[in-house]
């Protein structure tokens, strides 16, 4: 069971496929648990027609510009003109990453993330051991590098991952970067390779990010439903329920975290 699962930021993940994951018996959550972190995040039932409080972001169809709204397609087009995605490797992304990824960190109204070229060359390390594309945002005046996109691979299905974008061109009215890049992916994963799906990750818990929004009004993106157990070891699990009645308190972000993902668990938010 363990090389099924992951620790991320003391957590247990499943390391593979949503649809793929299974719901834990009790034996063996609690086995992961004396292996180390401080929970279990188990999600099963993936794509359930019950309208749960957990899911996963996916886009399962693609229909060209002919899907998107008329605004959207304006941008899309403008992006396309002004901005160049292309595959790249995880050398260049170690050797001119850092400095984006940290500019657009810095740029989220929510810090809860450590930052630092130790994290980073880590994270890019683990994928290198992994099946990942990367790619490279460049500027097509100047071939500028302003950002890069990590996508997790799967045998007929994938997830987006860690996106950075300089935050000059996150807010200039001319290149509308986000527009290109998610046009651009949805069409080779979905199109041209023929992927069951992809995946923007789960329901955040941290909220710093407005992601997801923007791909369900943009791009027709659609929740994928699932349910959602988190196993504690003990005394988190004392701890998460004392903390719960002051969650909307809380502002420290980390705690805060946990204490929506439980929310969740219990149907309450």
């Amino acid at each position: 069971m363990k090389n099924k699962f992951y620790l991320y930021r003391k957590a247990w993940r499943f390391d593979g496929a949503p649809h793929n994951e299974p719901q834990l018996l009790e034996q063996e959550w609690k086995n992961l648990l004396k292996q180390g972190g401080l929970m279990v995040r188990n999600t099963y039932e993936f794509d359930c027609q019950d309208e749960t409080c957990f899911w996963y972001l996916i886009k399962d169809q693609f229909e060209g510009l002919e899907e998107l709204s008329g605004n959207t397609r304006k941008k899309v087009r403008r992006s396309l003109e002004k901005i160049e995605f292309r595959r790249v490797d995880n050398a260049f992304i170690k050797q001119n990453g850092y400095s984006v990824l940290k500019a657009s960190f810095n740029d989220y109204s929510v810090k809860d993330r450590i930052t630092n070229v130790r994290t980073f060359e880590s994270y890019l390390s683990e994928c290198g051991n992994k099946d990942y594309d990367y790619w490279g945002i460049f500027d097509k005046t100047d071939n500028r590098f302003i950002g890069f996109f990590t996508v997790m691979l799967w045998k007929d299905s994938c997830e987006y991952g860690l996106v950075a974008v300089l935050p000059e061109y996150k807010r200039k009215n001319t290149t509308y970067p986000y527009y290109g890049l998610f046009y651009t992916m949805n069409q080779y994963y979905l199109l041209e390779k023929s992927f069951r799906y992809v995946a923007d990750g789960a329901r955040s818990i941290t909220e710093h990010s407005h992601i997801q929004d923007f791909l369900m009004q943009n791009f027709n993106f659609r929740k994928a439903y699932c349910q959602l157990e988190v196993h504690y070891k003990w005394w988190m699990k004392i701890a998460v329920k004392m903390l719960y009645p002051f969650r909307k308190i809380i502002t420290l972000p980390r705690i805060k975290a946990i204490l929506n993902m439980e929310a969740m668990q219990r149907g309450e938010k």
